[in-house]
């Protein structure tokens, strides 16, 4: 005897990050900074990686909350006590040639804000942090952390609201490699902002 089950809807399917090979623009694999400048304000978000334009699902409010919550502590503990300056999507960083990024939030250390112009921050940050969504959690683990491991971005947070944990990926000879996956009580042994003083809950809100 067959289980019963209910009829699978559109709403079961949730977007994910794909490849916008919709979009009138230069052939997938050669897009640059000055072709994404010059996509229309379609309400959509993108982002270029190895010269492909992908576009990605619009953040959900738990998303929002998250990367919020993290931008104001970071902006507390580093940028209000001069140690460089926090930026949050939809803020774009050309990592190199080809890769055009919004990470969810990053730092610039006091050291490197030359790499701010106005119009986007050209190089590496010091710290990106990434907050995951069923969506978005494949690129931010394959192509997105790839492409911050090749620029030579030092420190990579990602965060999972769902799972209410941070894992904090520390770059050594190109590679990323995970320093653990913390939650609770628990401290966040960044290299970066030292002595960062939030528990991991506290990022998540009450």
């Amino acid at each position: 005897m067959h289980a019963w089950r209910h009829p699978m809807t559109l709403t079961d399917t949730l977007p994910i990050v794909m490849p916008a090979s919709h979009i009138a623009g230069p052939t997938q694999g050669q897009w640059t900074y000055a072709d994404y400048a010059r996509l229309p304000d379609d309400g959509q978000r993108y982002e270029v990686i190895n010269g492909v334009l992908y576009m990605t699902p619009a953040p959900g409010t738990e998303h929002q909350g998250v990367s919020n919550l993290i931008a104001t502590f970071l902006t507390l503990h580093v940028q209000l006590a001069g140690m460089g300056k926090v930026f949050s999507a939809p803020t774009d960083v050309e990592l190199a040639p080809g890769f055009v990024v919004q990470p969810d939030v990053l730092v610039i250390g006091a050291a490197r804000l030359h790499l701010i112009t106005p119009s986007r921050i050209v190089g590496p940050p010091d710290l990106v942090v990434e907050v995951t969504s069923p969506g978005t959690a494949g690129y931010d683990r394959r192509e997105k952390q790839d492409a911050y491991a090749r620029a030579g971005v030092p420190e990579y947070w990602i965060a999972d609201p769902h799972a209410q944990t941070v894992e904090v990926l520390i770059l050594e000879a190109d590679a990323y490699r995970s320093q653990g996956v913390f939650r609770g009580q628990a401290r966040l042994p960044s290299r970066v902002i030292a002595a960062f003083p939030v528990p991991v809950a506290q990022l998540f809100g009450p």
